[in-house]
C-alpha cells in the first residue's frame, strides 16, 4: 500500500470516532457557503432583471422625440413626420390596474413593429421572429415575463382584466422580458390606456437635420436615457448586502477553522506516529489538503443547496426594497444560470483552503518529538499572536488611511473590514493579556489553576470568540445604525408629510382643473401645487420641484444649512436649494452657484432627502414653468379639517375619476413610507441575526469538541477531590469569563461600527449622513445575548461534565499519566 494510501486511511479513521468534530468542519463550510451563496443570489438576480429591464427595447435608436411639457401628444405628428421621410417609431407607455386580492400595478408598452429598425430586437427577440400579424392583428398578443403573468389575476379562461374593466389580449410568455412590463402593438395600447390618438414618444434614428418648425415648436429632441441608470442606484445597496455576506462567510469559516484546529490538536498522537514511522511531511500534507477538499466538495453542495434557498426565502423583502426605493421591479422567484452553482462549490473550497491552511502549517512546523505535547501547542501559540498584533497594526493603519483619503463606497466598506479584522486578529492577545493580569491577583491552587486552565483553552477557542466579537459587533453598529435611523426618518416624515391629502393628478391638464376646483372650496385652509422636471446635472438623473411662496413651506421643509433670508431668495428665483446627496455628489457648498437652465443660482439650502437615490432641487414654481417648459403639475398637497377628509377625497374621486392611489392622505402615506423603510432592513436584519445564530454554533461546536479532551485536564482535580459539580461551576466560569470579556470589547468596537456606518458608509453610498444615536437598552439587550449564546452553547458540553462516570474520569487519567 503506497504512503498516502495509508496516511489518508489513517487520517480518515479518525472521523469514524470524533463524528461530531466531522459535523462541525462541514457545519462550518456549509454556513459559510450557504450564507454568502444566497446573498449573490439575491444580487445576481436583481442585476439580471436590471438587464431585462434595460433590454425591453434595443437596437441602433440614439435619440428620441417627446412633448415639451412632457405629456402625450398627437399621433398626426407621427404621421407628419414619416411622409417627410424621418425614420421614427412610436411609443405609449401608461401604468395598468388589475384588480385582485392585491392591487397590481405594470407598465404597458405599446410599439409600432412595422417601423421599427430591423436591427432592433423587442425583449431579446429580434424583429425577424415577429409573428406582424398575430402581434398587431385581433385578438392580437400581449407579451408578458413568466414573473409578471404568475403574479396576475386570471379568470377561468386564463384572461387579465383591467380594475376599469377592459380586457388584455390573449397573453404570449416571453422569457426575456421584464418584470412589471406587458408589451403590446400600439393599437391595442390606446385602447386599453384610454389614449386614443395620442403617443408617448418617438424613437428615433440620431439624425442631425434640424426638425420642421411647426413640429420642432410641439416636440422636443432628447438624448435616450442612460442603461444603467438603475444598475449605478443600486450598486450601493447590492454592496451592502455583499459586506454583510461577506461577514457571515467570515463568521462561518470561524467554525471549520476551530473545528480543523481542534482535531489537529487530538491527532497530534497519530501524526507523531505516522511520522515517526517514515511517512514524508510531504506525503501527510498532501493527505491533509485532500481530506479538506472532501469536505469542502460536501459543504459546499449542501451550501449552495441551502443558498438557494435562502435567498428564495429573502427574495420578496428584497423586492420590495428595490421597488419602494428604486422603483426597480425584480422577478418573484429565482432564475439562477448554472455557473452561479459551480462558482458556489469554489467558494466552498476556498473557504476550506481558508479554514485550514494555518493548523495544516503550524503542526507542519512543530518538532517532531513536541507534536503530541499540549504545552508545546500553547507555546506555539505565542509567535502567531505576535504575528496577528502586527497584522491588526497593518489593518488599522489601512482603516485610518481609507478614512482620511478615501472617497468611494469602497474605500469605505475596506474601512469597515479592516477595524473588524483587526479587532478580531487583536482579540486572542487582549484577552491572553487580561488573564495574565488576573493570574497576579490570584490566591490558592484552585484559582490559580482556573486561570491558568483557561489561558490553556484560549488557543483552542479563540476563533470561535472571534466570531462572536464579529457577530455582537456587527449587530450593535447595524442595530444602532437602523434604530437611528428609523428614529431619524420618522421625525423627517412628521415634518415633510405635513399635509392632511397628496393629489397625484394623471396629466397637467387635470391638475389644473383640480386645483382651480379646490381654490374654490371654503374647506380648504392651505393649498400647494408643486411642479416637477426630469433633468441631468454631470451625467445624474436629478428631479426639479418647483414650489409656489408660501409661509408653509419654510415650517415643514427642514434645512441642513441655510443662507440668511433663503426662502425669500428662493421665492425671488435667483436661488435653489438642494439635496445633502446631490451637492455631496456635485462638490456643491452652500453660497455656491449653479448653473441651472443656462442661469447661475445660488445654493442658499442643503436639505435631507432620505430614501431618494435621485438628486432633488427645489427652485420657485414660476421659474421652472419658464425656463423648463417640459415640468408639469405633478402633486397638490392640501390641508383641510379632519372631519372633511373624507369629504372631499369621495368629492375628488367622483369629478375627476381619480383612484385611491390618485388621493392619499397623510396617514396611509406614512404608514406605507414606514413599511417600505421595515422592508427595506428586512433582509438586513435576518442576515445579521443569522451571522450571531453562527458565532453561536461556533462557540457550542468549540465547547462541546474541547469537552471531550478536557476531561483528561479535569481528572486529575476530580482525582484530588474537587466535587464533579464544582468542576462544572469552574468550566462554567471560565466559558462566561471569556465571554464576558468579548462582549465587553464588543460593544465599543460596534459603537465605532456604527459611527464608520452612519458617518463614512451612509455618506459614500447614499450621499446622507446620519446623527449617532446610543441606545443603552439596546446595548444592554446585545450583551445579555451574547452571555446567554455563551451559556447555550456550553449547556450540552457541562451536561456532559456532570453525568461523566467515575470509572470514565479514572481512566482518562490513567490514560493522562
Amino acid at each position: 500500500m503506497s504512503p498516502l494510501l495509508i496516511a489518508l486511511q489513517a487520517l480518515l479513521s479518525h472521523w469514524r470516532r470524533h463524528r461530531l468534530q466531522f459535523f462541525s468542519i462541514f457545519t462550518g463550510l456549509w454556513l459559510a457557503t450557504a450564507l454568502w451563496t444566497g446573498v449573490q443570489a439575491l444580487n445576481s438576480q436583481a442585476r439580471a432583471d436590471y438587464a431585462r429591464a434595460s433590454a425591453v427595447l434595443t437596437g441602433p435608436t440614439q435619440a428620441q422625440l417627446i412633448a415639451g411639457n412632457g405629456e402625450r401628444f398627437e399621433q398626426a405628428l407621427y404621421l407628419q413626420l414619416r411622409r417627410l421621410g424621418w425614420q421614427v417609431s412610436p411609443l405609449l407607455e401608461g401604468r395598468l390596474r388589475f384588480a385582485g386580492e392585491q392591487a397590481l400595478t405594470v407598465r404597458l408598452i405599446g410599439i409600432e413593429p412595422l417601423s421599427l429598425p430591423t436591427t432592433m430586437t423587442v425583449a431579446g427577440t429580434p424583429l425577424q421572429g415577429f409573428d406582424v400579424q398575430a402581434f398587431i392583428g385581433e385578438p392580437g398578443q400581449a407579451w408578458i415575463g413568466p414573473d409578471t403573468l404568475r403574479q396576475l389575476p386570471l379568470n377561468a379562461s386564463g384572461q387579465a382584466t383591467t380594475s376599469d374593466g377592459q380586457v388584455l389580449p390573449p397573453f404570449v410568455v416571453q422569457p426575456q422580458l421584464a418584470p412589471g412590463v406587458i408589451v403590446v402593438d400600439i393599437g391595442h395600447a390606446q385602447t386599453l390606456l384610454q389614449a386614443p390618438g395620442l403617443l408617448s414618444r418617438l424613437l428615433l434614428d440620431d439624425e442631425a437635420r434640424p426638425l420642421p418648425a411647426d413640429i420642432a415648436a410641439r416636440l422636443t429632441r432628447q438624448a435616450p436615457s442612460d442603461d444603467g441608470d438603475l444598475q449605478r442606484l443600486t450598486d450601493s445597496f447590492h454592496l451592502n448586502l455583499t459586506a454583510l455576506g461577506l461577514l457571515a462567510f467570515v463568521v462561518g469559516l470561524f467554525i471549520a477553522h476551530a473545528a480543523i484546529g481542534l482535531a489537529l490538536e487530538q491527532r497530534r498522537g497519530l501524526i507523531r506516529n505516522l511520522r515517526a514511522c517514515g511517512i514524508s511531511l510531504n506525503i501527510l500534507l498532501l493527505g491533509l489538503s485532500l481530506e479538506l477538499g472532501g469536505f469542502a466538495v460536501l459543504g459546499g453542495l449542501a451550501g449552495v443547496a441551502s443558498g438557494y434557498g435562502l435567498a428564495a426565502l429573502l427574495l420578496p423583502d428584497i423586492a420590495a426594497s428595490l421597488r419602494g426605493l428604486y422603483g426597480a421591479q425584480v422577478a418573484g422567484q429565482l432564475s439562477l444560470p448554472a455557473g452561479w452553482w459551480l462558482a458556489g462549490i469554489a467558494v466552498s473550497v476556498l473557504g476550506a483552503l481558508l479554514a485550514g491552511a494555518s493548523s495544516v502549517l503550524r503542526a507542519a512546523r512543530l518538532p517532531l518529538v513536541a507534536l503530541a505535547q499540549p504545552q508545546a501547542w500553547r507555546l506555539a501559540q505565542g509567535p502567531w499572536l505576535r504575528r496577528q498584533a502586527l497584522a491588526a497594526a497593518v489593518l488599522l493603519l489601512v482603516a485610518l488611511g481609507c478614512w482620511q483619503w478615501g472617497n468611494h463606497l469602497s474605500s469605505a466598506l475596506t474601512l469597515l473590514a479592516a477595524l473588524l479584522l483587526a479587532a478580531a486578529l487583536l482579540l486572542p492577545a487582549l484577552l491572553d493579556g487580561a488573564l495574565a493580569w488576573l493570574a497576579r491577583g490570584c490566591r490558592g491552587p484552585l484559582a490559580e489553576w482556573f486561570i491558568a486552565d483557561s489561558r490553556q483553552q484560549l488557543p483552542a477557542l479563540s476563533l470561535a470568540l472571534m466570531a462572536l466579537l464579529l457577530a455582537l459587533a456587527a449587530s450593535v453598529g447595524v442595530g444602532s445604525m437602523t434604530e437611528g435611523f428609523r428614529k431619524t426618518f420618522s421625525g423627517w416624515l412628521d415634518q415633510r408629510l405635513s399635509a392632511d391629502v397628496y393629489l397625484t393628478p394623471q396629466d397637467t391638464t387635470q391638475a389644473l382643473q383640480i386645483t382651480d376646483w379646490l381654490a374654490k372650496q371654503p374647506a380648504i385652509t392651505t393649498l400647494l401645487p408643486s411642479w416637477r422636471a426630469e433633468i441631468r446635472l454631470q451625467q445624474w438623473p436629478v428631479q426639479v420641484q418647483g414650489i409656489i411662496d408660501h409661509p408653509a413651506y419654510p415650517a415643514r421643509w427642514p434645512l441642513l444649512e441655510q443662507s440668511p433670508q433663503a426662502w425669500a431668495q428662493l421665492a425671488s428665483g435667483n436661488a435653489l436649494m438642494l439635496s445633502e446627496q446631490l451637492a455631496r455628489r456635485l462638490g456643491v457648498q452652500l453660497g455656491d452657484n449653479l448653473q441651472l437652465a443656462n442661469q447661475a443660482m445660488a445654493v442658499v439650502g442643503i436639505y435631507a432627502d432620505y430614501g431618494n437615490p435621485k438628486g432633488h432641487l427645489l427652485v420657485n414654481a414660476d421659474w421652472l414653468r419658464g425656463h423648463l417648459p417640459q415640468a408639469t403639475l405633478s402633486t397638490i398637497s392640501l390641508n383641510l379639517a379632519p372631519e372633511r377628509i373624507a369629504t372631499l377625497k369621495d368629492a375628488l374621486q367622483q369629478r375627476f375619476a381619480l383612484d385611491d392611489s390618485r388621493v392619499v392622505e397623510q396617514a396611509s402615506l406614512k404608514r406605507w413610507s414606514t413599511e417600505i423603510f421595515s422592508r427595506t432592513f428586512a433582509a438586513t436584519t435576518a442576515l445579521n441575526s443569522l451571522t450571531l445564530a453562527v458565532a453561536g454554533i461556533a462557540l457550542f461546536i468549540s465547547l462541546l469538541t474541547l469537552s471531550q479532551s478536557r476531561l483528561g485536564q479535569l481528572a486529575p482535580l476530580w482525582a484530588l477531590g474537587v466535587r464533579r459539580t464544582q468542576l462544572v461551576g469552574l468550566s462554567l466560569g471560565q466559558t462566561l469569563m471569556l465571554s464576558s470579556l468579548t462582549v465587553l470589547l464588543a460593544i465599543p468596537l460596534g459603537l465605532l461600527l456604527a459611527w464608520c456606518l452612519v458617518a463614512v458608509v451612509n455618506v459614500q453610498a447614499f450621499g446622507w449622513r446620519l446623527p449617532l444615536h446610543v441606545f443603552a437598552a439596546q446595548l444592554l439587550q446585545l450583551a445579555l445575548l451574547g452571555l446567554l449564546t455563551s451559556l447555550l452553547a456550553s449547556a450540552w458540553p457541562l451536561w456532559q461534565l456532570a453525568r461523566s462516570q467515575p470509572s470514565e474520569l479514572l481512566r482518562r487519567f490513567a490514560d493522562e499519566t
